[in-house]
């Protein structure tokens, strides 16, 4: 970016989650989308979510490495090798650092060598990059920049910056400070990862369940409100006059019918999600359940404030 605004010293992640309470809706439609597309594309490169954030926390090995040494690789160096080489594998450590059960973490592993994406060269170990589409990467990066160049609108508009960055130079300097940034999302997407699957099961599961929340988010008419996060939460529930069918669901996300049909059946009994005479699948959280999801998402709106603050700095939207 050419030009460093000159902020206030005061901005901190508490200031973040404020912004980020108080202007909820419009920052949700982007926010939801950036992550279901990345569970999506996940459950597409490997029919399982969790066999693909093992590989992530492996490949995260490297940027972990970039980090305790001080280095910033660009997007355009990290990828341009076909092979990467990881620190060794630890079974016990991936079980216990995702929460991930040891021998379904044992099995995925040797999944990923069967596949030849994780190949052992006498005692290095290297992950082939040509197995894996950068597409997702891409994706990811677009809809974060999506959702930073929002948030930093409404930065502007609240004066706590000087300047609003279009999405392409925010896109253009994660790319420069890619390393970091990954480094942050991916700290962001194992916790935020763990506290989802640990509620509704497994991460296939949450994808479903999210979707129908992203129909419901997408709404023209519900987008133009501006409200905070307690009352878009409230809001929501039962807005979608649309809704969404099992087939459509099982299209979009990629995992079976049959499976998605139990995973609705499941998330309905919780009072997550309704179903209407019609047989589509509505947003309606409701009794204990609405609860206990208004704690998990303060928690996850508490770690996306740190990783905003930390991308933020680095990429100099703010000081």
């Amino acid at each position: 970016m050419n030009t460093i605004p000159s902020i206030s010293s005061q901005i901190d992640e508490k200031i973040i989650f404020k912004v980020i309470d108080k202007h909820f809706s419009r920052l949700a439609p982007y926010y939801y989308k950036w992550i279901n597309s990345w569970l999506i594309g996940a459950y597409e490169n490997f029919g399982n979510i969790d066999k693909y954030i093992i590989l992530i926390y492996i490949i995260n090995q490297d940027f972990i490495f970039f980090r305790k040494n001080g280095l910033i690789v660009d997007y355009n160096t990290f990828y341009k090798d076909k092979t990467l080489e990881v620190a060794k594998i630890n079974i016990s450590k991936i079980s216990k650092d995702l929460q991930i059960p040891k021998e379904s973490v044992r099995r995925k592993v040797e999944e990923l060598e069967k596949a030849e994406i994780i190949k052992r060269k006498g005692k290095q170990i290297f992950i082939n990059r040509a197995a894996i589409p950068v597409v997702q990467a891409n994706l990811t990066l677009k809809n974060m920049s999506v959702l930073l160049c929002e948030f930093n609108k409404i930065l502007k508009e609240e004066d706590i910056v000087e300047v609003a960055y279009p999405t392409t130079e925010i896109s253009d300097s994660i790319k420069k400070n890619f390393s970091f940034v990954w480094y942050q999302f991916y700290k962001f997407l194992f916790i935020f990862t763990k506290r989802c699957r640990k509620y509704v099961g497994d991460l296939e599961t949450f994808c479903i369940g999210l979707l129908v929340l992203v129909n419901s988010a997408d709404n023209k008419n519900f987008k133009i409100k501006d409200l905070t996060r307690k009352k878009y939460t409230t809001s929501i529930q039962g807005s979608d006059d649309r809704g969404v069918n099992t087939m459509s669901i099982s299209d979009v996300t990629g995992i079976p019918r049959i499976t998605v049909i139990r995973k609705l059946k499941y998330l309905i009994k919780r009072n997550i999600l309704q179903i209407n005479e019609k047989k589509l699948i509505t947003l309606n959280i409701s009794g204990v359940a609405f609860d206990e999801i208004e704690e998990l998402q303060n928690k996850n709106m508490r770690s996306l404030s740190n990783f905003i603050y930390r991308a933020f700095n680095q990429i100099k939207v703010i000081r």
